[in-house]
């Protein structure tokens, strides 16, 4: 892939937030190391979209690290708590909701700081977004730029002057906004999961905050989304 001229790692869920960040680093020029965490969620079956669009990309690499957050609970998405459905957008903006898992981000930095290391990329891009979003402070800018201070303090290359870059693209943007870049980018969104809760076959429940956003946000970006809805 000697088209790129940077490395970078991108973490990859699955969903339709880190699918537009891998499009995004393609076309600013990066080449793409995704990584992926196992690590114990209800909606395992992102695992599979990850693949599927690692494979689609041709990433460089595609590592899928395990992690079992299940040990501690907290979340609907790593226990059996009810995961809130069919909520109002002034219901999902009111508090962090049960679908936060504790520590997710700082974990998932930790990790693609520690193999941007080792690949020797300056460079990691991340799909958190700060505006449709379900309150959660890991997805904040503040939260981003106390850790992107602290990896430059806490790596060997940091220390030797090379300072690691977080990119977080979408942090700003509405999820009509991503949308549009996605599809002008060639995002196949019907590659990607986002429900919470989504039955065996990959479909969608239609209910869970995570569909509701997305949803909406495929509704005022005026485009059909190709996702599959149903049980």
């Amino acid at each position: 892939m000697s088209e790129y001229r940077k490395k970078a790692v991108v973490l990859l869920s699955g969903g339709l937030d880190s699918a537009t960040t891998l499009a995004i680093a393609i076309d600013a020029g990066f080449e793409p190391y995704a990584m992926t965490f196992r690590y114990g969620q209800r909606h395992a079956i992102e695992l599979e979209a990850a693949r599927r669009i690692a494979v689609l990309y041709r990433v460089a690499r595609h590592e899928i690290v395990d992690i079992d957050l299940r040990a501690f609970g907290g979340s609907a998405l790593t226990s059996d708590l009810a995961l809130p459905v069919d909520r109002s957008l002034e219901e999902m903006a009111d508090g962090i909701p049960v679908t936060y898992v504790p520590g997710r981000n700082t974990i998932f930095l930790s990790f693609a700081t520690a193999w941007a290391e080792v690949l020797g990329a300056d460079d990691i891009f991340i799909g958190v977004n700060a505006i449709d979003y379900s309150g959660y402070p890991d997805c904040r800018p503040a939260y981003i730029e106390a850790f992107e201070r602290m990896a430059r303090l806490a790596t060997r290359a940091g220390v030797e002057g090379r300072l690691l870059t977080l990119h977080t693209p979408l942090i700003r943007w509405t999820k009509a906004e991503i949308i549009r870049r996605g599809l002008q980018l060639g995002v196949d969104y019907s590659q990607t999961i986002s429900c919470y809760d989504p039955s065996a076959d990959g479909r969608a429940c239609g209910h869970c905050d995570a569909c509701l956003l997305r949803l909406k946000g495929f509704r005022e970006a005026g485009a059909s989304d190709p996702a599959l809805y149903g049980r």
